[in-house]
């Protein structure tokens, strides 16, 4: 057996940390690119303690999912501010943007150089400026992942930018930051949170520390994530929550994902679909579907026990069968008001493209069976 895992230099988790962001600064430059969402106030804090710490900032608010535009102008600012450092505050997008940024501002070329399936896929060579990630909601686990997930929409699909550089120098997880988050975005990022931890589980390339993380991400959105949804005040669920955040992206990042993920690139880039909404939809199906294509063809596949696991951790009950925990994500996702595709625009006209372009996805490539055209076309005939 041979595996790796990498993740941050540090990780700090707890309820208030975001008060440490200034002396954690300080150590590391002088004046900080922060990358914040120009739709939200949530930022306002993390400025304060920068000027209390004497750390100078330049802000670069973005709108929606970096873009390779998006990312090419924060390029362009970074490079004219002289700053030292990037930090990022907000959801996954926003954290991507800043690793993104931050990567290619030491590197030469241009994102399409080193950017997966659609670009040269080029490897990294020098190291980024140092960056810190700050999450604001409980779902990509980006602050410790290796990629940095980026939209082209002239090719009508979201890939990413990866490299072991890009990992965060700090992750400063908060879980009061995720207080205020609307109802909606509760249910699609923690539905997110428990794709990132079931799917790695589940892989081909799980390995013996993903295993640990996924095991205790799944008990810790079983039992959180509706709690989370219905009160967002409950500090007990929103701490779990952003856990099962933080461990979905350790065993994402040192693992691998499946085809939920390899659906939501595609459908992402080709529709205004959030990625947890996406996500969210396509879990239960995506689970009966790889359940039945391993029982039919490959039933000594460990994975099949696996989603045995997946569903007495889900369930609590010792007994509960892989049957058992699709039904239980189902009903979850009912109590979560998950939207059916056809509310994005989506229709069966669509499912050629988008099952050509998730077929080769880099996440699809970690599912743990090859699923055919026929099984991934009704997978989105059931999400539709």
């Amino acid at each position: 057996m041979r595996f790796e895992f990498a993740t941050a230099t540090r990780i700090i988790f707890g309820a208030g940390v975001l008060a440490e962001v200034g002396t954690l600064a300080t150590a590391i430059g002088e004046h900080a690119f922060v990358v914040v969402d120009g739709s939200l106030q949530q930022a306002n804090p993390l400025l304060e303690y920068l000027t209390k710490s004497k750390v100078q900032y330049t802000e670069f608010a973005m709108r929606g999912e970096p873009t390779i535009d998006i990312v090419r102008d924060g390029v362009d600012q970074l490079k004219s501010s002289n700053c030292d450092m990037v930090i990022s505050i907000g959801g996954g997008s926003i954290i991507d943007a800043g690793k993104a940024v931050a990567a290619l501002v030491t590197n030469e070329g241009d994102l399409l150089d080193y950017l997966e399936v659609i670009g040269a896929g080029k490897s990294l060579v020098a190291p980024p400026l140092p960056f810190i990630a700050i999450p604001t909601t409980a779902g990509t686990g980006a602050e410790v992942t290796r990629n940095a997930v980026i939209a082209s929409p002239e090719h009508q699909v979201k890939v990413s930018l990866r490299s072991p550089l890009m990992l965060a120098n700090i992750a400063l997880v908060d879980p009061e930051l995720t207080y205020s988050i609307p109802q909606s975005v509760t249910a699609a990022t923690g539905l997110d949170a428990l794709t990132q931890v079931i799917e790695p589980y589940v892989s081909n390339r799980a390995n013996p520390l993903t295993d640990a993380v996924a095991k205790e991400g799944i008990t810790l959105a079983a039992r959180s994530l509706l709690n989370a949804y219905r009160n967002g005040n409950d500090v007990d669920a929103r701490r779990d929550m952003s856990l099962a955040s933080l461990f979905g992206g350790l065993a994402l990042a040192n693992s691998k994902l499946g085809a939920v993920h390899g659906f939501a690139g595609p459908i992402g880039g080709m529709f205004h679909a959030p990625h947890g909404a996406v996500c969210a939809r396509l879990l239960p199906f995506v689970m009966e579907t790889n359940v039945k294509a391993l029982q039919q063809r490959e039933p000594d596949n460990p994975a099949l026990k696996r989603y045995d696991d997946v569903a007495r951790l889900l369930t609590g009950d010792a007994y509960a069968t892989a049957a058992d925990g699709v039904m239980w994500i189902q009903a979850l996702c009912s109590h979560l008001e998950v939207a059916p595709f056809a509310s994005y625009g989506i229709s069966e006209s669509d499912f050629p493209v988008i099952v050509e372009k998730a077929a080769v996805a880099s996440s699809m490539q970690g599912n743990p069976i090859k699923l055919t055209t026929d099984e991934l076309r009704e997978i989105l005939v059931q999400a539709l």
